[in-house]
């Protein structure tokens, strides 16, 4: 009585990988089999790569807005006083910020002051906003407060000014010097309105970690902000941050409702959310670009056992007659092209792993190679190529490699099982 053997048996890996070892003088087999394997490691490699470039880019962009960003601005509609003059901000503020940090979630609320300025020394002016702030609540600021990169004592805040190191460098200013704000919107007379110049210390410098941020802004203590904008007894805005801002929805209807009558919300993805949906699509486009690169590799597998079935239709014959079913040719052949596959992948992931994970110094070395200014972060915002590896990125690339690499093993092998063992045989 015949038995039957199960797939995949151990005969089959055996006949699979004498396949897999054919001398180059067997019509190039094994130089096909290298050529597939490669192309699958680099289009493994690059997929995982890009993901994980597109991965830190995205976490850095959105770290550094909301770690020196408000995520959610609470500012009110005009408001008209008794001589008809249009009055902006919150005369009520303090309170205001009490019953937005007591809203579940809320981390803190701090009033600020806003200005449009000329930042002035050494002979050099630049545009600045400034942020007339709190000590308590500048130092809670993640990417500005206690923790963050700076030279200087945030504790003598009160005492000068904190501006970003971008700044700093630009007007050639340190700690201890002087800088000179000018504010159009300055002292009223008899003549109109004069411009405002006053001269700050610098006693803290501060980096965001984001250029914009970096090259443009000062922090000024609140009441001096406040008699320097000409805004006693007013905040023009609250800034909220809070506890879960990637779920900044949920928190929209109870701060209007602690705000209160005039309170309009203004949050990071209103400002930011053009250009997260422009990496989105990016990323889809870049994603299906790298899945075509992938497929283009994975044919190359197609071409090898091409080739081995060519090759080996001696050797298919002869194993029919004694034997072998169409089911056993064909697990034979899939076993010699997802062999390639997979191993192809292995090698795509360590590599696109270890570039993932080494980006700094490659990055370094490239940009050393180059002659420097590959990184431009006056255009890019952030001053270095981030990456982040994440197990989710790396299984979609090992799921498309392996499964583009099992699909097209499929035609090949299905070729080679049906062959006819007689047609095989017939002039040898």
């Amino acid at each position: 009585m015949s038995t039957r053997t199960p797939p995949f048996a151990p005969f089959e890996w055996m006949i699979a990988w004498r396949y897999l070892r054919a001398r180059r003088s067997e019509g190039g087999v094994s130089v096909m089999t290298w050529i597939s394997l490669i192309g699958i490691a680099l289009a493994v490699f690059a997929l995982i790569a890009t993901l994980a470039v597109r991965a830190g880019f995205r976490a850095e962009f959105v770290d550094t807005i909301l770690g020196a960003n408000a995520h959610v601005t609470v500012y009110a509609s005009a408001e008209v006083d008794d001589n008809g003059r249009s009055l902006r901000g919150f005369s009520d503020y303090d309170a205001r910020a009490e019953r937005l940090a007591a809203v579940p979630g809320v981390v803190r609320a701090a009033p600020l002051v806003k200005g449009q300025v000329m930042a002035t020394a050494n002979g050099v002016n630049m545009g600045a906003e400034v942020f007339g702030i709190r000590l308590d609540d500048l130092r809670s600021i993640p990417r500005v407060g206690d923790g963050a990169e700076h030279e200087g004592d945030i504790s003598r805040f009160d005492q000068g000014i904190a501006i970003g190191s971008g700044l700093a460098r630009e007007l050639g200013v340190g700690i201890g010097d002087r800088l000179r704000l000018i504010s159009p919107d300055g002292v009223k007379t008899a003549f109109g309105t004069s411009p405002r110049v006053n001269a700050y210390e610098v006693v803290y410098i501060f980096t965001a970690g984001r250029y914009d941020i970096d090259r443009t802004r000062v922090y000024l203590p609140f009441t001096e902000a406040q008699e320097y904008f000409n805004r006693e007894g007013r905040a023009d805005e609250i800034e909220v941050m809070v506890a879960d801002p990637d779920h900044i929805e949920k928190y929209e209807l109870p701060l209007l409702q602690a705000g209160g009558e005039r309170t309009l919300l203004w949050t990071w993805r209103d400002s930011a959310g053009s250009f997260l949906r422009a990496l989105d699509i990016e990323d889809n486009v870049m994603f299906i670009i790298l899945s075509i690169l992938v497929l283009i590799a994975a044919m190359n597998i197609i071409s090898g056992l091409i080739m081995l079935v060519k090759n080996k239709g001696r050797d298919i014959g002869i194993l029919r007659t004694m034997g072998l079913t169409e089911g056993a040719i064909l697990r034979v052949f899939f076993i010699c092209g997802a062999s390639t596959g997979l191993v192809g992948t292995l090698a795509g992931v360590v590599l696109g792993c270890l570039f993932a994970i080494y980006i700094d110094p490659i990055f370094s070395f490239v940009n050393y190679v180059s002659g420097g200014g590959v990184w431009d972060p006056a255009v890019r915002g952030i001053y270095y190529l981030p990456a982040r590896l994440q197990a989710g990125d790396v299984a979609s690339a090992v799921a498309l490699s392996l499964g583009l690499s099992f699909i097209v093993t499929i035609f090949p092998a299905r070729r080679a099982a049906r062959m006819n063992p007689v047609e095989a045989l017939r002039y040898e």
